[in-house]
């Protein structure tokens, strides 16, 4: 099926995967309009339509820090029970109706203690949310798998304790692990004691690099900290000179170590300059696992059915692109082999053979 063929629709029914996604940066803005209402914080739009914009204008700065800087708003309703309980449940009904059929989110439990919960309280409140909304999408007839990534915030020092509370709950939903935030100037080393704690442990983990810092982060992040996958990692072109891989990017390429990219995030943040040439395409070109991603769906404007459609609509990727980054995607999952290869063999296959076939 050629590029021009699919519709938005048809995109739409498609099973996704979605790998790096916030819980934080995904709450729905009536929700946030209501949650800010019962918590006292004052929002800088209280239309839901004048604030989903807000959010997406605010975030093209070209700039990290500034679009972090966004997430003052969302937290501020995430330091209850409550909030978290219906950002949680909320989170995986959206990524249901958007055909994902299997999504890792992630978020920082520190960042939700100003309410008086504990960090291991927060995520077990976060569980028993994303629980109630995978059993009401089954309900619905839409299932999702949806897994846990923990997050440590680099430029704080509580990354070992979100690293303990991810053994601790790893067979209670939490899949993983992952550090977050400003990437310049905070080195993935600097948490090395947590990551080797996490192998100790055989917890996988992902690192956010190669976004706001270049190759130094990602060879940092992989042969250091020994990152199963790459947050973004859209920098690694850098050493790549006219289609020849330099040893990091042949070490990405080679081992199948899976890019989490996020092409409209990545042009918020000034780490690509447009969907059309986004290394995303050059880099599946050149054989690498790119994976598709949302990143943070409120304040990117976004959905998976949103990223599919302009990667279509601007650089001409057909089906079986698409195809290619959702297996990719779920190869790449934290989750066990045979459950996998049971996503990809029961559900992604026939989905998108079904799609081709209209």
């Amino acid at each position: 099926m050629s590029a021009t063929r699919i519709d938005a629709e048809v995109i739409r029914r498609l099973p996704k995967a979605v790998l790096h996604d916030h819980l934080d940066g995904g709450l729905r803005p009536a929700t946030l309009v209501e949650l800010a209402a019962e918590v006292g914080h004052t929002l800088p739009e209280t239309d839901p339509e004048g604030l989903a914009a807000w959010f997406y204008e605010a975030a093209n700065s070209g700039d990290l820090v500034r679009y972090i800087a966004t997430f003052e708003h969302t937290l501020a309703v995430l330091q209850t029970r409550e909030g978290l309980l219906r950002a949680a449940e909320e989170y995986v009904l959206d990524l249901a109706a958007d055909g994902v059929v299997y999504g890792e989110v992630r978020y920082a439990p520190e960042l939700n203690v100003n309410g008086g919960l504990t960090m291991a309280e927060v995520v077990e409140t976060v569980q028993e949310g994303l629980a109630a909304g995978m059993a009401k999408a089954a309900a619905q007839g839409t299932p999702v798998r949806v897994g846990t990534l923990l997050c440590g915030m680099r430029m704080f020092d509580r990354v070992h304790e979100a690293a303990d509370l991810a053994v601790a709950f790893r067979g209670a939903g939490v899949v993983g692990f992952d550090i977050a935030g400003a990437e310049d100037g905070f080195p993935p080393a600097d948490h090395l004691a947590a990551f080797e704690h996490l192998r100790r442990e055989s917890v996988p983990f992902t690192i956010h690099a190669g976004e706001a810092h270049g190759l130094p982060s990602i060879h940092q992040a992989l042969q250091v900290c020994g990152a199963q996958r790459i947050g973004h990692g859209v920098r690694i072109t850098e050493d790549i000179v006219d289609g020849k891989l330099g040893r990091l990017a042949g070490w990405v390429r080679d081992r199948r170590i899976a890019l989490e990219m996020c092409p409209t995030s990545n042009l918020q943040t000034g780490a690509a300059t447009s969907i059309a040439d986004h290394p995303i395409t050059a880099l599946r070109d050149l054989g690498f696992r790119v994976t598709l991603n949302t990143d943070n769906r409120l304040v990117s404007g976004t959905t998976m059915t949103r990223e599919m459609s302009l990667l279509v609509d601007e650089a001409g990727w057909t089906l079986d692109d698409l195809r290619t980054v959702t297996v990719n995607a779920v190869k790449s999952a934290f989750i066990p082999f045979d459950e996998r290869n049971a996503l990809i063999e029961n559900v992604v296959l026939p989905g998108y053979a079904a799609a081709s076939d209209r």
